[in-house]
């Protein structure tokens, strides 16, 4: 069922506006897909991008009679992903039915989990850039399986509206998926587009560093709905929410978040209620529109899945997966902000440009932390954004950039000579010290060669003798010049210097 819009009945308020008179309520739901070699129910293989329609199994493609085993893998990965959360581990949990009618859900259910999770009551801190911090309340993370892939061919939209017709992609379905709740989130204000943000990408670093997804939002392997509704004040009742479905990016979040808080501030100003439904994203122009009246629990007509046995990890399980998790992320950035004395700002930089694992792996690999930020964050993050890549994308390796900040704090290359050094690491011409070596790139350092090359730049330019001698030191740039210019960049500009003077006796 299609809800109506209020779209065309009402008018956008500027967002300033709308949370000066409003106070925004959020809620996010986050579905993870999790990394595991098979689906949740059958042995079916999970790989993304393979042909449509050839990783299934009759179980997930709900023929009769097919039996469901539960991935055990999930289930760790699922228990990982509580305990990063904070979360109380469920001593017994099952899984239920969630009906509904949709060609990518071939069973016209889903296995789900619905009034007991495996995970629940848990929280997690979230860091906003300037470093304030949010504490959100997690309600539960239950287990699930993904549906398949609709694909609506013809139109405009790219929507089942208007399509002339849709092809079905089950290897998706049966999909182990994670979805975690959060309670409402309040108290945000004017900050509830950055918070919902931060919170998405919080979540994002932890699946990454608990192994349990490639959690690659272009991939949809992370997708989250946004819920949220506005209310006159802190005190008042919540509000009627919207919840905007698989937005799948940081930036769409944000966005999403932005323009519900103008549309609903725009309805409620036109005295007009704010309807319970989905909305769709629009990555075009970041606008939401509607989608369909949103369904309660009850509309799902949940009941336990009997073909299932109940999940019953054991506490000594549990504490043995407690036990294996690694550093969590936010722990992790401030340990090496501290060792490696960045300030907030150049640390927050360094995590934006997704640069904390390379700065970590070339410092281990033997060079400073400011060397290594000076390269990841420079020249470096310079050419990954001219070829549109990320830096992780970039054909060099962490060890090549410790040994090329080594080349250069030991003298053998200068800044200058490092650049051109660093063109042919990434052309493939192998690690710094070969490419030094075939291009012969090494500094001038034979006193002998650069005194040669200033003697004669200064028979070539004889007044600057004079002019240095009277002690103007100003025309001493131009004698180092020529001489950088007859090593092809190759001599140290400072012993130049040292040479120069020495030589015109000052």
């Amino acid at each position: 069922m299609t809800a109506p819009s209020t779209a065309t009945a009402t008018s956008l308020v500027a967002y300033e506006d709308a949370v000066r008179r409003y106070d925004p309520v959020l809620g996010i739901e986050v579905h993870v897909e999790l990394g595991t070699l098979t689906k949740m129910f059958c042995a079916a293989e999970v790989a993304y991008g393979g042909e449509p329609n050839t990783q299934v199994t009759p179980v997930s493609l709900g023929l009769p009679g097919a039996l469901p085993v539960v991935n055990g893998k999930a289930v760790e990965y699922a228990i990982r992903i509580g305990l990063a959360l904070n979360c109380s581990i469920a001593e017994s949990c099952r899984f239920a039915r969630k009906n509904y009618f949709y060609p990518d859900v071939p069973k016209n259910f889903q296995t789900s989990q619905y009034d007991e999770p495996i995970a629940y009551d848990g929280w997690i801190d979230v860091e906003l850039e300037d470093g304030t911090v949010f504490r959100v309340e997690i309600e539960r993370a239950h287990m699930e399986e993904d549906a398949g892939k609709n694909t609506h061919v013809g139109g405009a939209t790219g929507r089942i509206q208007g399509a002339e017709y849709s092809l079905v992609d089950y290897n998706r379905a049966g999909i182990p998926l994670v979805e975690i709740v959060t309670r409402p989130i309040e108290g945000v204000g004017d900050r509830a587009p950055e918070v919902a943000r931060a919170y998405v990408q919080t979540l994002r670093d932890i699946f990454r560093s608990l192994g349990v997804s490639e959690a690659r939002m272009e991939r949809g392997n992370v997708r989250a709905d946004v819920n949220l509704s506005l209310r006159p004040t802190p005190e008042s009742p919540l509000g009627t929410r919207t919840e905007t479905k698989n937005v799948n990016s940081f930036r769409s979040v944000e966005r999403a978040v932005r323009y519900e808080v103008s549309r609903q501030a725009g309805v409620l100003d036109a005295g007009l209620p704010v309807i319970q439904e989905t909305r769709h994203f629009h990555e075009e122009d970041g606008t939401t529109s509607s989608g369909r009246v949103k369904s309660d629990a009850e509309d799902y007509r949940y009941f336990p899945e009997p073909d299932l046995v109940p999940v019953a990890p054991s506490r000594e399980w549990v504490e043995e997966i407690r036990a294996t998790l690694p550093e969590l992320p936010v722990a992790r950035r401030r340990r090496l902000q501290g060792e490696w004395g960045y300030a907030d700002a150049e640390m927050r930089d360094v995590v934006n440009a997704g640069a904390i694992d390379l700065i970590e792996a070339t410092v281990a690999a033997g060079t400073s932390a400011a060397g290594a930020r000076k390269w990841w964050m420079g020249e470096l993050a310079r050419r990954a954004k001219q070829d549109e890549v990320s830096l992780e994308e970039l054909s060099v390796a962490p060890a090549q950039i410790a040994q090329l900040q080594q080349l250069v704090e030991s003298g053998r290359i200068n800044d200058k000579i490092a650049r051109q050094v660093l063109d042919g690491v990434l052309a493939g011409e192998g690690d710094p010290e070969a490419v030094v070596a075939a291009r012969g790139l090494e500094v001038v350092s034979d006193d002998g060669a650069l005194l040669t090359a200033i003697d004669e730049a200064l028979a070539a330019q004889p007044d600057i003798v004079e002019k240095v001698r009277g002690g103007n030191q100003g025309p001493v740039g131009a004698i180092i010049g020529a001489v950088m210019k007859a090593t092809k960049g190759q001599a140290d500009a400072k012993r130049v210097r040292e040479l120069v003077l020495d030589r015109i006796g000052q």
